[in-house]
C-alpha cells in the first residue's frame, strides 16, 4: 500500500511491443511538495531536462513513467513528446501540466511512440488506486526481473506517517546520481527545501554507493513527493533527523535490492575501504575496486585473485603505500602489508567467495577515514543480456 493520499497504476501501452506493462502513473490526491536529484551525465533525456525545470517550483501532483524507450537523443521532438505525456496526463486528471513530471527508461535514440502513450493515459488514470503500487513498479521495469518496493513507518509527535520507495535499475548502474529511476512518496508534511536536503543526503549514502557495470545512465531520476495527508509534519532539526533515518533505510534497502537484481548478478559484494587519509580518497579506492572488470570477473569465477584488487587500488589516483595494504574477504585476511598470506588463506577466501553476499575490505594503513560501495560480479549472462539488448 502507498502512504495516505497517493494512488498508482500501471498497464501495457504497447511501447515494448509485448504484453508486459510499460506505462505507469503515480498520483497525489492533493498537491505535494517535491524534490529531485538527477543524472550528472552530460547527455540527458528529454524528461530529465523537463523535470529539472519543473521541480524548481517545489511541488508536484503526478509522475508519468514509461519503460521500453528512453526518449533520449531524440531532438526537439523528444522534448515535445515528454511535454505531451505530461499534458495528456494533466488533462485526464484535471490538473495543470506543470504539476506533472515525466520519466522514461529503455533504448536510447529511438523515437517515443507517443500516440500509444496518449491512447493509454485515460485508462491508466481510471485504474489509479492505493493498491496499484505493484502495477506501477512492474510498469517501470526494463531488464529487471522483479519489482522493487520498500515501505517504512515513522512517528512524529505521536502521529504516524509512511514512506514508500519504488525503484528500477539493473544495468547502467553507477554513482554520481542517480543511477536509476526511483520514486519516493510520503504522507508527511515537509517543505521542499527539507525534502531536497534529506533526499540528497540519503542518495549520497545509498544510491550513489552502488555500481553494477560502471556505466551511468542518461535518464537517472530520483523524485520525492510529500503530501501531508497523515497530519504529521516536520518541525525543526530533530524531526528532520528522524525522517532522515527512515528515508536512509528506504533508499539503502532499495539500493541493495537493485544490485541483487542486477543484470546477470550472482554475487553482491560490499567493498569497504578503511585507513585512508580522507573520505574522498577512500571512496575513490572503493569505486575503482568496485568497477574493475578484472576484479568483478574474479568475483564471478570465485577466484581469490588478490593481485587484481591491489592493482585497482594502485590506479585509483591517490597516493598509497603498497607495504601498508591489507585485504580481507569477510574476516579472512588474504593480504598483509601488500603480500599474500599464502594458499591456506586463499582457500579460506575462496569459501567466502562461494557465498552470494560478502564483504571485501581493503585497509590502506594511512589514516582513519573510510568509505563503502556495494558492487556485483560481472557474469557471462551480463554480456549476453547487453549484447542482445536491442534485438
Amino acid at each position: 500500500m502507498l502512504p495516505k493520499g497517493f494512488r498508482a497504476a500501471g498497464l501495457c501501452a504497447g511501447i515494448k511491443g509485448t504484453e508486459k506493462k510499460d506505462l505507469g502513473l503515480l498520483h497525489a490526491d492533493v498537491p505535494a511538495n517535491a524534490a529531485g536529484v538527477f543524472t550528472t551525465n552530460r547527455v540527458q533525456a528529454a524528461p530529465v531536462l523537463l523535470d529539472r525545470k519543473r521541480i524548481r517550483s517545489g511541488w508536484c501532483r503526478s509522475i508519468i513513467v514509461n519503460s521500453g524507450n528512453a526518449n533520449c537523443c531524440t531532438g526537439p521532438k523528444g522534448m515535445q513528446d515528454a511535454e505531451t505525456m505530461t499534458r495528456c496526463t494533466a488533462s485526464a486528471l484535471g490538473v495543470e501540466a506543470e504539476e506533472v513530471l515525466a520519466a522514461s527508461t529503455g533504448v536510447i535514440g529511438e523515437p517515443l511512440p507517443i500516440e500509444r502513450i496518449e491512447n493509454a493515459i485515460p485508462e491508466l488514470v481510471r485504474r489509479l488506486r492505493p493498491e496499484g503500487v505493484l502495477d506501477f513498479a512492474e510498469a517501470i521495469l526494463t531488464t529487471d526481473t522483479r519489482p522493487k518496493v520498500v515501505s517504512r513507518k515513522g512517528v512524529l509527535d505521536g502521529v504516524e506517517y509512511a514512506v514508500t520507495g519504488i525503484a528500477k535499475g539493473a544495468g547502467m548502474i553507477h554513482p554520481h546520481m542517480a543511477t536509476l529511476l526511483c520514486f519516493v512518496c510520503t504522507d508527511l508534511e515537509a517543505p521542499a527545501k527539507d525534502l531536497h536536503r534529506a533526499l540528497f543526503r540519503s542518495v549520497e549514502g545509498s544510491l550513489n554507493r552502488i555500481s553494477i557495470d560502471g556505466d551511468m545512465s542518461t535518464n537517472d531520476t530520483v523524485l520525492i513527493l510529500a503530501n501531508g495527508a497523515s497530519g504529521a509534519a516536520l518541525a525543526g532539526d530533530v524531526s528532520l533527523e528522524k525522517f532522515q533515518r527512515i528515508l536512509d533505510d528506504v533508499l539503502g534497502t532499495l539500493a541493495r535490492d537493485l544490485v541483487r537484481d542486477g543484470e546477470g548478478v550472482t554475487k553482491v559484494v560490499e567493498i569497504i575501504v578503511e585507513g585512508a587519509l580522507s573520505a574522498e580518497a577512500a571512496r575513490r579506492v572503493a569505486e575503482t575496486v568496485a568497477t574493475s572488470s578484472l576484479v568483478k570477473t574474479a568475483l564471478f569465477g570465485e577466484d581469490a585473485n588478490w593481485g587484481r584488487i591491489l592493482a585497482a587500488v594502485g590506479r585509483a589516483g591517490i597516493l598509497v603505500d603498497p607495504e601498508k595494504i591489507d585485504v580481507f574477504f569477510n574476516d579472512v585476511r588474504l593480504v598483509k602489508g601488500g603480500v599474500g598470506c599464502g594458499k591456506t588463506a586463499e582457500a579460506e577466501a575462496t569459501r567466502v567467495l562461494r557465498r552470494p553476499e560478502f564483504c571485501l575490505k581493503v585497509s590502506l594503513g594511512q589514516g582513519s577515514a573510510g568509505a563503502a560501495v556495494v558492487t556485483s560480479d560481472l557474469s557471462v549472462d551480463y554480456v549476453k543480456i547487453n549484447a542482445h539488448y536491442r534485438s
